[in-house]
């Protein structure tokens, strides 16, 4: 069984993007008072993060299936 390295990479590299992009969403609304795009940069974070450990779970059973 192969697992494709390059799908965790993107995993993370999009999670990452995703991660800052939230955050900035988060620091603008907050600077302009602006409560909705603050929930909005949250749930994009949110999502960053998710992603992140997505590809962090991939390569983990990579390690796994190669071990075996």
């Amino acid at each position: 069984m192969e697992i494709n390295q390059m799908g965790s990479t993107s995993d993370k590299v999009s999670g990452k993007a995703n991660e800052l992009a939230g955050k900035a969403k988060q620091g603008i609304g907050k600077a302009i008072d602006n409560k909705e795009m603050q929930a909005k940069g949250l749930a994009q974070e949110a999502k960053g993060d998710a992603q992140q450990a997505k590809g962090k779970a991939k390569d983990a059973v990579k390690k796994v299936v190669d071990k075996a």
